[in-house]
């Protein structure tokens, strides 16, 4: 057995693939950095504790969304679960309703 067919062995995440939801997810991405770039003041730090895992969570869901967005489908299962179109759905909309709220 080979690396790649070792490497592609894990558990089954199903992965959705149809076109609506890879436009919901380049659309809730793009929406998200534009609302960062309009409104950068909303992730600036005044002293709260949420804001210094805020960027690295809504660039997680950014990621996701791209990933998703422009069709590539991951084949490792980590990297299938890491960038799965759910997590990044729900990562989007907690930063556009973040800076939506904070701006």
């Amino acid at each position: 057995m080979n690396a790649a067919q070792h490497r592609d062995r894990g558990p089954f995440i199903p992965y959705p693939h149809p076109l609506a939801a890879r436009l919901l997810s380049l659309m809730l991405a793009v929406a998200l950095v534009g609302l960062i770039l309009a409104y950068p003041r909303a992730l600036a730090d005044t002293g709260r504790e949420l804001r210094q895992i805020l960027l690295p969570l809504l660039m997680w869901g950014l990621a996701a969304g791209f990933v998703h967005g422009v069709g590539f489908v991951p084949r490792f299962w980590a990297w299938r679960l890491l960038f799965h179109p759910f997590l990044g759905w729900l990562l989007l909309s907690f930063g556009a309703a973040w800076v939506i709220l904070n701006r």
